[in-house]
This record gives C-alpha cells, sequence and structure tokens, in this order.
C-alpha cells in the first residue's frame, strides 16, 4: 500500500477568522496559529484567505521513500509538473487546482471512540442511570477530518488523477463513474468525486464518536444562526455512516459523520462487497437507507456556484 493517510486539508474562505473561530467552538482546538487539531491530531485543518470559498490544499501520506519516488514518476509521466526529494513530492491538482503535498509517514493513531452503554430487548447494560447523551450534552468532540467531495465537469479526468497518478484505491462507483468514492486509509472513502457545473468543494467532513454525537454536534452547530441544516441525520447506503449535514458560516457544506464501512482485507472488499456500476435504486446506491433520502437542490447545487465559476475562469482555471 502506497498511500495510506488523509492528513489535513486548507479551506480558502473570504473571511478565514470567522470559519476558524466557528470551528474553535464546535468540537476542534488551535493548535498552532491558523491550524485547527484535535485531541489525537493536532494538525487537521488550516484556513486561508481567498477570494471565493474552495479546497486551496490536501495533505496526505505515503509508506515509504519508494511511494514518493514512484509518484513522482507517475505524475511526470502524465505531464504534470511537481518537485520532490526522497520524502516528500508536491504537485498542483490539474483540475481543481489546488496543492498536494505527500510526505512520507502516516497519520497519528486514534484513541478508541467513547464507548456508550445502550439497552436493547433482553440486554440491559445501562440500569439505575440515564443515558449518557442525556447526562453529558455539550459539543462532542471532532476526532478528526475523514474526507473531502469534490464536483466537477471533468469526471473522467479526475478519477483518473487520483486513482492512477496519486494512487487513490476506489471502494465503489455509481453509473461506472458518474460518481467514484475513493480511499487512502480503511475508511470507504477519504475522496468522493461526483458531477458538479464547475469544479468546486460539495463538502467536508468530520468524523464523531457515534450518532448521539452527531445529533449532539449538529445541535450545538444549529445554535448559531449562521449555519442551516442540508439534510440528515440519517445513515449513507454507500459508505454506510451516519450523517448530518450543515453549512458553515463560510457557506460551505460540511458533514458530521460516525461508522464508516472500514477496509482493512482489500481482497475481499473488491471480490465481494465492491462494485462499479451501482444505478440508482440498485442496492446501496441509493443516499440513504434510513432517514431523508431526497438531498435538497442545494446539496448538489450551492447557490454560489456561478460565482466560484467566475471566480476559477479569472484565475485560469477549468
Amino acid at each position: 500500500m502506497a498511500l495510506n493517510g488523509l492528513l489535513d486539508i486548507q479551506i480558502a474562505v473570504p473571511n478565514p477568522q470567522e470559519l476558524f473561530d466557528f470551528w474553535l467552538q464546535h468540537g476542534m482546538g488551535a493548535t498552532a496559529d491558523g491550524v485547527l487539531g484535535t485531541p489525537d491530531r493536532p494538525v487537521q485543518m488550516q484556513i486561508a484567505e481567498g477570494t471565493y470559498r474552495h479546497l486551496s490544499s490536501m495533505h496526505l501520506s505515503c509508506d515509504s521513500e519508494a511511494d514518493i519516488a514512484a509518484i513522482a514518476k507517475r505524475l511526470t509521466d502524465a505531464g504534470i509538473t511537481s518537485t520532490s526529494d526522497s520524502t516528500s513530492v508536491r504537485c498542483v491538482d490539474p483540475i481543481f487546482g489546488h496543492a498536494i503535498v505527500i510526505d512520507v509517514g502516516s497519520p497519528h493513531s486514534l484513541t478508541p471512540t467513547q464507548k456508550r452503554a445502550f439497552n436493547g430487548p433482553g440486554e440491559l447494560t445501562r440500569v439505575n442511570t440515564r443515558a449518557d447523551a442525556v447526562l453529558h450534552t455539550e459539543m462532542p468532540v471532532v476526532r478528526r477530518v475523514g474526507h473531502v467531495v469534490l464536483g466537477t465537469p471533468h469526471l473522467a479526468e479526475a478519477v483518473d488523477f487520483y486513482s492512477n497518478v496519486l494512487g487513490y484505491r476506489i471502494s465503489d462507483q455509481i453509473m461506472k463513474g458518474f460518481a467514484t468514492f475513493m480511499r487512502v486509509e480503511s475508511d470507504h472513502h477519504n475522496l468522493m468525486i461526483q458531477p458538479g457545473p464547475t469544479s468546486y468543494l460539495n463538502h467536508y467532513a468530520v468524523e464523531v464518536d457515534d450518532i448521539d454525537a452527531v445529533g449532539l454536534a449538529g445541535s450545538h452547530a444549529l445554535k448559531d444562526e449562521r449555519v442551516s441544516s442540508i439534510i440528515g441525520v440519517g445513515r449513507h447506503n454507500l459508505g454506510a455512516n451516519v450523517f448530518w449535514y450543515l453549512q458553515d458560516p463560510s457557506g460551505n457544506m460540511f458533514e458530521f459523520f460516525s461508522d464508516m464501512d472500514q477496509i482493512v482485507d482489500e481482497e475481499v472488499w473488491d471480490r465481494v462487497h465492491r462494485r462499479l456500476d451501482w444505478e440508482g435504486e440498485d442496492g446501496p446506491a441509493g443516499f440513504a437507507v434510513w432517514g431523508p433520502n431526497e438531498p435538497p437542490e442545494v446539496f448538489f447545487s450551492p447557490p454560489d456556484l456561478p460565482s466560484i465559476a467566475a471566480a476559477r475562469e479569472a484565475n485560469g482555471l477549468k
């Protein structure tokens, strides 16, 4: 395995302090100037200033110096300019325009998730006390940034770059590439690429411990009048994660999620579970197995897409 981790991301917005302060209040901590982190992973998200909202950097890790050399060669063979040394390679995404940095290393390990006692028929694991989520209603700690979803009209080119050049592994596809779920860690997806009228950041996702934490985190975020709920709570089909999508103060959609499928035996997953041709209602290709199953128009077509397209054109991006 070459790529092994999504280390951190940088998001550019017109008012970076506003978004930085939002996450300080909703589950992350300031670990350096302009850097947001979690107890296990001190660098998870940086907020930069930009004329429009977009993903500005993606930081990945890989296993070895040999992987760096192989990735650098594939970039050269694909005609993509990069700079590298024995332990790092840097390039610019040819479709979306954000910086990509890959270092030899791996993500900091995560401490075990918080254990809550749940009662069920015939199994009483919590007696003579209230549920933990009732007793502890404060904002949950964010565990990490788990994935990003990008929209683009250049689907085939984007999927080829991430899978064949960088080395992301494909977990599932809808309609033979109409939407592609890819991973670098054991998560079902650390990146999804889907259709869009311009190339843009559809959403970023932060992991919390469990379904109660998803509900508590979303409820706390909605106390901020600048935040709105987009869709949730529900459980996705592909990836199987519990989700709640909201809009942050900078206009980005973000997701609180928990309990995503984990792929640790790739041969078994590819042989038994992976499909590249899921269709609309064919098996788990639908949006959710429970909860709202019809995303609102804003989920796929945020109102600022025309201004994003204009800004990208002004910056020479396709």
